[in-house]
């Protein structure tokens, strides 16, 4: 059946519906990130929300479409977490979409009805910054971090990762709102539409900026690094299973004149320190292929309390000394916030027993011949700060270790694989992420890809030839300054409206016009 812009329009009067329509427009977003990976899309995907938002009857209706927007678009995002966590997914949804609360009131103060040019120019500013202080205020880690950042669906844009060089996820996030808001205003508002164009054309001149004048890095080195990916492996005695798949193929490396083997997140299930068989095993590894390995311990520590994710560092001899502990967590899955008031949430999904513990400080381990690498654990990847302060540490090399096997079936590991040519293009470092069960990936310098993916269905090593970069990219020297250009535009706006009603109160009510008096009636007596 095939509805009138009336039935729509009455339909949407409904709370229910346009609650409903609310939810599905921040969802369409999801269709920009991997593996659908319709990047094109993230350019219009928020347009249906916005005209949606713009039309609500009220200030607070819109504030309410914000927020079911922002609950369809975590859900989306995060889809991939309810086989695990079940209707706590959807509770998580609901608690995060509020954040957008504010944005769709801000959208239906600058774009409702008719806006003048001027709404519409503050609107391209205004709308961006607010959407990034939401991105801000999820990327805690608290909160689940910065998993699914608008900006970061254009990981294999390669204008998109000259403009990551600039100013990071953060820059491209606040110009896909801008283009969405202009868009926006271009199918709705006829008589606003060259102040959108203006803005369109302001955007792509930006874009070409970056383009011409941002520093590329230069390539000065190329090391030959080994991702060992020994796939799923199920069953009892899994932990010794992998660490023999693990041993199996990277024997096969012998001989290939590599500088580094790289293992995944939780590829050793033990202490080293409690096991020194295996600890043996891979020093022999070492010997054999005549190279460092980077290995991830997932296991209770002997020296003390607690359970740790730790990349640590296996040379010809042994462990070397050099070791990094996963300082951000993974909420739910590796402990379980405020566990006394959400600790429920164990049995009904698969939120983590024991919470795991937590590193003091960021690493940088030197793996010979003046290789310098930053390792990162799992969803650490996702945070730009973490490979920014790596790089400004003197990093040659980024590294995540990541393991993604209960997720196999999702768009979870392309999701998290992309996120590594963000940080690559970011900080002008090569990046490696290298997972048990894939999807594994490399990444150039400017975030380009380097060789092939290792799918999930891979068990395999497969050697890459890095390119190496040394400079020092825009983003790496100033951070996250979009973010703070964002709160800037925010505040004058806040001055600006706090100024505004205070000369409305100093102006005081309008004055009373007396009643006129005509011939046959009184002010006090109408009538007579």
């Amino acid at each position: 059946m095939k509805l009138s812009a009336a039935d729509w329009r009455r339909r949407l009067g409904s709370p229910w519906w346009r609650g409903a329509a609310a939810v599905l427009a921040g969802a369409l977003p999801m269709l920009s990130f991997p593996a659908p990976s319709l990047w094109w899309f993230a350019y219009v995907a928020l347009v249906p929300w916005i005209l949606l938002v713009r039309s609500a009857p009220t200030a607070r209706r819109a504030a309410y479409d914000g927020w079911l927007g922002g609950l369809g678009f975590m859900l989306a995002v995060h889809h991939w977490l309810l086989p695990s966590l079940h209707v706590f997914t959807v509770v998580i949804a609901a608690l995060l979409g509020a954040l957008w609360a504010p944005w769709g009131w801000l959208t239906r103060r600058f774009l409702a009805g008719v806006p003048s040019a001027g709404q519409v120019v503050a609107a391209l500013f205004v709308l961006p910054s607010a959407w990034l202080m939401v991105e801000l205020v999820r990327s805690w880690e608290g909160l689940g971090g910065p998993w699914g950042l608008l900006g970061s669906s254009q990981w294999d844009v390669e204008p998109a990762l000259r403009l990551a060089s600039v100013g990071g996820v953060w820059l491209l996030s606040f110009l896909l709102v801008a283009v969405n808001v202009a868009v926006a205003v271009l199918v709705a508002v006829r008589r606003s539409r060259v102040p959108a164009i203006a803005g369109l054309v302001a955007t792509a001149a930006a874009t070409s900026a970056a383009w011409v004048w941002s520093p590329r890095p230069d390539v000065d080195g190329r090391v030959r690094i080994a991702v060992v990916q020994p796939g799923v492996i199920d069953g009892v005695g899994g932990a010794e299973k992998r660490f023999a798949r693990e041993e199996a193929l990277t024997r096969q490396l012998a001989g290939q004149d590599v500088d580094l083997v790289v293992w995944g997140e939780s590829s050793v299930g033990f202490d080293l320190a409690d096991r020194p068989d295996l600890a043996n095993r891979l020093a022999a590894l070492s010997r054999q292929v005549d190279a460092d390995i980077l290995v991830n311990v997932d296991a209770r520590r002997s020296d003390r309390p607690g359970i740790y994710k730790s990349s640590v560092l296996v040379g010809p001899e042994g462990p070397t000394g050099d070791r990094y502990d996963k300082m951000r967590l993974v909420p739910f899955g590796e402990y379980v916030p405020a566990r006394s008031l959400l600790g429920w949430a164990t049995s009904v999904g698969k939120a983590a027993g024991e919470d795991r513990m937590r590193g003091t400080g960021q690493v940088v381990m030197n793996v010979g011949d003046g290789l310098r690498i930053g390792p990162m654990v799992c969803f650490e990847s996702a945070f730009p700060d973490m490979s920014r302060h790596l790089a400004r540490d003197g990093a040659d090399l980024l590294l995540a270790q990541s393991a993604t096997s209960s997720f196999q079936q999702s768009w979870a590991p392309e999701q998290h694989a992309s996120l590594a040519a963000l940080r690559a293009a970011e900080t002008g470092r090569p990046m490696v992420h290298a997972t048990l069960t894939g999807v594994s990936a490399v990444y150039g310098p400017s975030g380009e890809r380097v060789g092939s993916w290792l799918g999930t269905d891979a068990s395999a090593s497969e050697v890459y030839d890095v390119p190496l970069a040394h400079g020092v990219t825009p983003y790496a020297r100033f951070g996250e300054w979009p973010v703070y250009a964002a709160l800037l535009i925010l505040a004058a706006l806040g001055a600006t409206e706090g100024a505004r009603s205070l000369r409305v109160r100093r102006a005081g009510p309008s004055p009373r016009v007396p009643p006129a008096r005509t011939a046959h009636e009184s002010p006090a007596r109408p009538g007579r």
